[in-house]
């Protein structure tokens, strides 16, 4: 005779990248395992990895994981995390006024959001006498492991995930699709560019949207109350 079924509850939460409503369920203990392991390890891209494992084992994704915005799938996890351990954190972070003296804080996950920074586009434009500009794409979490952990110098790391990240290529009424073209002829454009025109492209990155959530703390030796802004997957591993 069979043992029987245990069924996990299911919820359903709304991706912030593209407003898609996703089905997920609690992480099961096999998978838990997965996270604890990783966790041991301390190393970022095992963890990476164990979060991307749990998202494809307890979701209805029909995208593929590996495609989706960084922040998503930070979103996802938390949300998971949230109906599977407990619905909040536990961190211990250091006090900024000393920057020695560490106290513990408890957040609760649905405090936990997504933000867009004020005045973020992903339409970039180069030249507005002639109207060149680009379309820019949120670089997946593949992209995102393989240009910070590969072995490779800071500037080529830059200039790998700004040419994966072109969507398309505008001039006038002229459109180019970056996927129809070269790596090559995709670097050399970005080569092409004055520093004012790449500062643009990177200003693109350095305002995406983020998981990212504001605590305040006080200091038990000096009484100081500080503001902390936590951000990334990172923060909120625990």
């Amino acid at each position: 005779m069979p043992l029987p079924r245990l069924v996990a509850p299911e919820y359903e939460l709304t991706l912030p990248s593209n407003k898609s409503k996703v089905v997920y369920r609690p992480f099961l203990v096999k998978e838990e395992k997965i996270l604890l392991i990783a966790m041991e390890t301390g190393d970022e891209k095992s963890m990476i990895n164990a979060v991307k494992t749990i998202i494809k084992n307890c979701t209805n994704l029909k995208a593929k994981v590996e495609d989706l915005p960084t922040f998503d799938i930070e979103y996802l996890f938390l949300k998971i995390r949230a109906k599977s351990v407990g619905e909040s954190v536990k961190l211990q972070v250091t006090c900024p006024d000393d920057e020695e003296t560490t106290v513990d804080i408890e957040i609760p996950i649905d405090d936990i959001e997504v933000q867009y920074p004020k005045g973020h586009t992903n339409k970039i434009i180069l030249d507005e006498d002639k109207n060149v500009g680009v379309i820019m794409k949120y670089p997946s979490l593949d992209s995102f492991i393989k240009n910070n952990f590969a072995d490779q110098n800071e500037i080529d790391n830059v200039f790998e995930i700004a040419s994966g990240s072109i969507y398309q290529i505008f001039s006038g009424d002229e459109v180019w699709e970056a996927k129809e073209q070269s790596k090559k002829e995709l670097l050399e454009f970005l080569e092409s560019m004055t520093a004012e025109q790449f500062q643009k492209v990177q200003n693109f990155f350095e305002t995406m949207p983020k998981l990212s959530h504001e605590v305040k703390i006080v200091n038990p030796n000096t009484e100081v109350e500080s503001s902390m802004v936590l951000e990334g997957l990172g923060a909120f591993f625990a």
